[in-house]
C-alpha cells in the first residue's frame, strides 16, 4: 500500500532490503566479536574486575550516591530551565520590540556559549562573589550552567513549536474576542506541546548527560566522577565505564519512554475529545440545518 511519502517496495526492493539487513547484522556481529576479543586479550573480562559490582560497597559507596547527585542536579536544572525557556520563547514572539529584542539577545548569547564554559564561569563567580561553601559550589555551578544553556535552547524549541501552528488558529482566536495572552495560553501552547515534546525530551536527556561535565572539570561528585574513584580503588577502569554507561542508558531510556507514553496519551485524549464533540452535535453536518442556523443574513435578504 502506497502513500504520499512512502511507496510499497516491489520484489527487487524487498530482496535488496533483506540483503542490506543481513549484511548489517553480520557486520554488527563482527564488530561485537572484535570488541570482545580485544577486551579478552587485555584481561578486561576477568571475573576479578567485575566482582566488585556484585558487592554492595561498590554501589552504596560510589555508584548510587553519584547517581543521586546526577539526578538531583538534572532534575533541578529541568525544573528551572523549562519554565524559563517557555518564558523567553514566548517573549521572542512579543509584538513589543522592547520585550522581543532583549529576550532575543539573552537567548542567542547563552545559546552560543558552551555549557562547560558556563559552568566554569559560574564556579568562579560563586567562589569570588558569594558566600556559597566550597562543598556546595560545584552543585550550584553545574545547575547554573545547565539552566542558562538549556533554557536558551528550549526557548527556541518553544518559539519554533508555536510558529509551526497554522495561522488560522490565532486568527480564529482573535475573531472570537480573545486577547493575545489568552490566545497564547488557551489556544497555541496546548496545541504546541505535543509537537514540541520530542525536542524537549531530547534536551532533557542532554541535561542528564551534561552533568558529567561538572564532575570532570569542577569536581562535582556525580555518577562519572564517582566511577573514577571506584576505578581507582578496584583497578577496573573499563568495567566501571561499561557499568556507568549502562546506568546512563537505563536512566535516559526511562525518560524517553515516559515522554513517548505521555505524548501518546496527549494525542489519544485529543482524538477522544474530538469524537465526543462530534457525537454530541451530529446535526451540524446537515447542510440544510447549517444554512438555516448560520445563513440567517442571506435568508432575511431573500425575504
Amino acid at each position: 500500500m502506497s502513500s504520499v511519502l512512502y511507496d510499497t517496495p516491489g520484489p527487487r526492493a524487498k530482496r535488496r532490503n533483506v540483503v542490506v539487513s543481513v549484511v548489517f547484522v553480520v557486520l554488527l556481529a563482527l564488530a561485537a566479536w572484535w570488541i570482545w576479543r580485544a577486551l579478552d586479550d587485555k584481561g578486561e573480562l576477568e571475573w576479578a574486575l567485575w566482582k566488585p559490582f556484585t558487592n554492595s560497597p561498590a554501589w552504596t559507596t560510589y555508584l548510587l550516591p553519584g547517581l543521586v547527585n546526577t539526578l538531583k542536579a538534572a532534575a533541578l536544572s529541568m525544573v528551572i530551565a523549562l519554565p524559563l525557556g517557555a518564558f523567553f520563547g514566548i517573549a521572542r514572539l512579543s509584538d513589543h520590540r522592547w520585550v522581543r529584542a532583549p529576550a532575543g539577545v539573552v537567548v542567542e548569547f547563552f545559546r552560543a556559549i558552551p555549557v562547560l564554559l558556563l559552568m566554569l564561569f559560574a564556579n568562579e563567580f560563586f567562589a569570588r562573589s558569594t558566600d556559597v561553601t566550597s562543598s556546595n559550589r560545584p552543585f550550584y555551578a553545574v545547575v547554573t550552567g545547565l539552566v542558562l544553556y538549556n533554557a536558551s535552547v528550549l526557548a527556541e524549541v518553544v518559539r519554533a513549536g508555536i510558529l509551526a501552528l497554522p495561522k488560522g488558529q490565532t486568527e480564529a482566536a482573535y475573531a472570537v474576542g480573545l486577547r493575545k495572552g489568552q490566545t497564547m495560553t488557551s489556544i497555541l501552547l496546548p496545541q504546541a506541546v505535543a509537537a514540541m515534546l520530542p525536542a524537549i525530551v531530547s534536551q532533557l536527556v542532554v541535561i542528564v548527560k551534561d552533568t558529567a561535565l561538572g564532575g570532570v572539570m569542577i569536581g562535582y561528585t556525580e555518577l562519572l566522577n564517582s566511577r573514577s574513584t571506584l576505578a581507582a580503588n578496584y583497578a577496573n577502569v573499563v568495567p566501571s565505564f561499561i557499568v556507568v554507561a549502562l546506568i546512563y542508558i537505563v536512566v535516559n531510556f526511562s525518560l524517553t519512554s515516559f515522554a513517548s507514553w505521555l505524548e501518546g496519551r496527549l494525542r489519544r485524549s485529543k482524538r477522544g475529545t474530538g469524537a465526543v464533540l462530534g457525537a454530541e452535535e451530529p446535526e451540524e453536518s446537515n447542510p440544510a440545518e447549517v444554512g438555516g442556523t448560520y445563513g440567517t443574513g442571506a435568508g432575511e435578504g431573500a425575504v
